[in-house]
């Protein structure tokens, strides 16, 4: 039975996503205090957490940021604030998928089970370590980490995942659809989500000297380029 941890200060939208959890088998646990929510997520160690923007004491970005720095666990946001920036934001501090309200329950639960499937199930990192390589740069997706020569740099899951897309493909072109269902599933996700993590991608690659790696090709996607092998 996978746990879903529930941040959210509405008492009845509180209610209903855990009547609605608990009727489809999952475990919901409610924040009561929302200055411990650090303190449940170590006591309950849930497999999901669906978190609102708006809390007491400190927002949702905050705490978004607190889990990442311990867990990798699928993250939803849950928020009244519609905005691009707030939805770039949540993806920045981390969070796997933003879901505005009014939201339908059904949706709600079909990217839970998304999200659980991609992290645990069918689509999750099988055990061993793998590395993926072209040109020299080399990934390891299950530590998400991305090395070159004896420099490295730290990734979240997202960003693995696109660049295993990349350097699984090089030098080919991967279309934009592609990545979309790679880092998506079957949700559905505005493109400018995309747009957030190839910029991502690209300042991890900087971080290492490789300016100018990720090409975007007008029309059709992206693609990696080895400007470190010929100068350019």
């Amino acid at each position: 039975m996978s746990t879903i941890m529930i941040v959210e200060d509405d008492p009845k939208i509180t209610k209903l996503l855990q009547n609605q959890l608990e009727k489809y088998g999952y475990h919901a646990v409610n924040i009561e205090h929302f200055d411990r929510v650090m303190e449940v997520f170590a006591e309950v160690k849930p497999d999901l957490v669906l978190l609102d923007v708006n809390l007491p004491k400190y927002d949702g970005f905050y705490w978004c940021r607190q889990i990442r720095q311990v867990s990798n666990c699928p993250i939803l946001f849950i928020s009244a604030r519609e905005s691009k920036m707030d939805q770039v934001m949540a993806l920045e501090n981390g969070a796997d998928d933003y879901i505005t309200k009014p939201f339908d329950y059904d949706v709600v639960l079909a990217k839970i089970r998304s999200q659980l499937r991609r992290a645990y199930g069918m689509y999750a990192v099988q055990e061993g370590e793998r590395t993926v390589e072209a040109a020299g740069l080399k990934l390891f997706p299950e530590r998400m980490e991305l090395v070159m020569h004896d420099r490295k740099v730290e990734l979240s899951k997202k960003e693995a995942l696109l660049l295993e897309a990349l350097i699984t493909q090089y030098p080919r072109v991967v279309s934009r659809e592609r990545l979309l269902e790679k880092l998506w599933d079957e949700q559905f996700v505005d493109e400018n989500t995309l747009n957030v993590y190839i910029t991502r991608v690209r300042s991890k690659l900087k971080d290492l000297n490789l300016d100018g790696a990720i090409e975007t090709v007008r029309g059709s996607g992206y693609r990696l380029r080895a400007t470190w092998e010929d100068g350019r």
